[in-house]
């Protein structure tokens, strides 16, 4: 099997590290090689934050090069834009229909573009999802990754069963609950 890469894109704190956990553990418990890596645009809240998955028959290297993720996971619509040039031609960008404004927006220094996810369709595979308005009707902002990941599921080759054994695994014990419902969500999303 080739080298499988994914990338989760977000800003900080959103919980781009435990997503890569819970794909890096999917992977390891399939058998796979599996490399991690993390890189902080800005260490604190609100920075951009790019989480590197990589895995296979033999990993060398934790980082995607440009133009090579198979499947890319933006928390944020900017960051979806930011990041998009990593992905292959082929490759399907889940995008959570989000909007954060970088500090530079915020400032004033900047304008946020306008529709990026519009603007991305035209020449990649797109799945956006208001994963943020899914989570807030399950009374857990907190869980809108773990939506994401239920619809990135099915664009990857692994069991239902498999992913939800390494979300129950993977996140805060009493949070198990909310996490399983929160995949399901996001599941059923992908095949409407």
């Amino acid at each position: 099997m080739a080298v499988t890469n994914i990338m989760i894109v977000g800003v900080g704190g959103q919980g781009t590290l435990l997503t890569s956990r819970i794909l890096g553990g999917l992977a390891l418990d399939a058998g796979y090689d599996v490399k991690l890596s993390e890189v902080h645009g800005m260490a604190q809240r609100g920075g951009s934050v790019v989480t590197f998955v990589r895995y296979g028959e033999e990993v060398t290297e934790p980082i995607v090069e440009e133009g090579c993720a198979d499947v890319i996971i933006a928390f944020e619509r900017l960051e979806a834009l930011r990041y998009v040039h990593f992905l292959k031609k082929d490759g399907v960008l889940i995008v959570n229909d989000q909007r954060i404004d970088p500090m530079t927006v915020v400032t004033g220094q900047a304008e946020y573009p306008e529709g990026i996810i519009e603007t991305l369709s035209t020449q990649y595979k797109v799945i956006a999802v208001d994963s943020m308005a899914e989570a807030l009707k399950l009374g857990n902002s907190r869980v809108f990754n773990t939506i994401i990941l239920g619809v990135a599921a099915r664009h990857m080759a692994y069991t239902k069963d498999q992913w939800e054994t390494v979300i129950r695994n993977t996140v805060p014990p009493k949070t198990v609950d909310v996490n399983l419902k929160a995949f399901e969500v996001g599941y059923q999303l992908a095949e409407e």
